[in-house]
């Protein structure tokens, strides 16, 4: 491999590194905790009698809107870049957007006067990190062959969840305060922040927007647009009934077709325990932040090295193999979050004040965390292998559409769920239905892809 061709495979997998705080800072450990915390405390103030179920509806509500506005424009956007022959502009563009809304979390304040506003900031820079993901994703076909993007998949993952896992260990430690105003070092948050109004906390989204345009610069140093794909102006006219192409085509091929909507029912499951894991330890075991930030960087240290290895098992026994066997551990997490509350795990009533709860979620984070990178890791593998080489980005759009289209899916089941039974531990069974049926879908995909039937239109 020429030295050109390794720096653009570790430019492209400096995306990973550089934006996957969004997803452990923002999505899961720092931003969304704080957010339920807040939302909670504004819903008891305004007399509700169930703050805690209300504000993980909130936050689903927004989940469940982004995902179907990702949906909706991810293969539209796919289809134009393939015609035009452009990704990096894309990138460049959503980019921007990226940094714009997470400098902007900073203004959630702990009275929750900036609530509302908060929530569209957030999944609007949550919309633009996976529409930039999509276009990056459909780089991947032109760094290996099938066998090859597998482990470059899976290495690129992990270096994003180490990027996680840094960025999580500075803010607990510098910046974000827990109950005691402190940060886990014992120390009042850097730069002068001040606790009492959860400025280390809120600094979280600036962090985030500093961390990114920092680490992005070798992705956009290293990593060019194919010349080998001719670039012209393109048309909206143009884009739709190429993209109706491609939307028809996807029902000739039965392993496509049953890849993309398997993958679209486990990824809507798996993200969903990405958006509220962090909130379910919140209001369910009443964890601080600490215990939270903690919680991350176990489940983030174990999905870089799980994922990693899963890379490897993706080169040697193919990226099916992976993704069933990460299903099974995640229904299995699922059924333990199901059935443990902070006084029961199933008909066994605990001991006031047993720590067992914490223990066994701790556990369960270490499976999402390495089971869930694992898992999409693979999938994307998976893709390549069903991905026609001329129209990648096109591929992945379709991959985000099923991947987004049911979106809502998970969000909307969990709040209804939540919200009709006024607990959070149950509201999490459709979680393990999707799972489920995803599993199913996949005995009729082809481990090694069916890219003869995009040849063949």
């Amino acid at each position: 491999m020429s030295v050109s061709a390794k720096k653009r495979i570790w430019g492209w997998m400096a995306f990973d590194w550089a934006q996957q705080p969004y997803y452990t800072l923002g999505l899961t450990f720092i931003f969304g905790p704080y957010f339920a915390a807040v939302a909670a405390d504004w819903f008891t103030a305004s007399g509700s009698t169930t703050p805690e179920a209300d504000a993980q509806s909130l936050w689903s509500l927004g989940s469940a809107i982004a995902g179907v506005i990702i949906a909706i424009s991810a293969p539209f956007m796919g289809a134009w870049a393939d015609l035009s022959g452009r990704k990096i502009p894309w990138i460049a563009f959503f980019s921007v957007i990226y940094v714009v809304s997470s400098a902007f979390l900073w203004g959630l304040t702990p009275d929750g006067a900036t609530l509302t506003i908060s929530l569209i900031i957030f999944y609007i820079g949550f919309i633009a990190a996976e529409s930039g993901l999509n276009f990056v994703n459909a780089i991947l076909p032109s760094l290996g062959t099938d066998k090859e993007v597998g482990k470059i998949s899976g290495s690129a993952s992990a270096f994003g969840y180490w990027g996680g896992v840094i960025s999580l260990f500075i803010m607990l430690l510098l910046l974000a305060e827990g109950d005691s105003g402190k940060t886990l070092l014992g120390i009042d948050p850097i730069f002068g922040l001040d606790a009492s109004t959860r400025e280390g906390t809120r600094s979280v989204g600036p962090f985030i927007a500093i961390w990114y345009l920092v680490f992005m610069i070798p992705f956009f140093l290293w990593v060019r647009d194919d010349t080998s794909t001719p670039r012209r102006k393109t048309s909206i006219g143009e884009v739709v009934p190429e993209l109706i192409r491609a939307v028809k085509s996807i029902g000739q091929s039965r392993s496509l077709t049953s890849f993309l909507v398997g993958s679209m029912l486990y990824r809507d499951a798996l993200n969903a325990l990405y958006a509220f894991g962090g909130v379910y330890a919140k209001l369910v075991l009443g964890w601080a932040t600490m215990q939270i930030g903690v919680f991350g960087i176990i489940g983030a240290i174990t999905a870089a090295i799980v994922t990693w290895i899963g890379g490897i098992a993706d080169k040697r026994y193919g990226p099916k193999t992976v993704i069933t066997s990460a299903i099974v551990v995640l229904m299995v997490v699922c059924t333990i979050i199901v059935s443990m509350s902070r006084t029961h795990i199933g008909p066994i009533a605990l001991p006031e004040g047993s720590n067992l709860p914490d223990i066994i979620f701790y556990i369960c984070g270490a499976a999402i965390g390495g089971a869930g990178g694992a898992l999409y890791s693979a999938s994307r593998s998976l893709m390549v292998r069903h991905t026609n080489p001329e129209r990648p980005a096109e591929a992945f759009g379709l991959f985000a559409l099923t991947g987004k289209a049911t979106a809502f899916l998970a969000p909307m089941m969990i709040g209804i769920t939540t919200y009709a039974t006024g607990s959070n531990q149950l509201g999490f069974i459709p979680v393990i239905i999707l799972f489920l049926i995803g599993l199913l879908m996949l005995r009729w995909v082809n481990s090694e892809g069916d890219r003869a039937a995009w040849s063949a239109h």
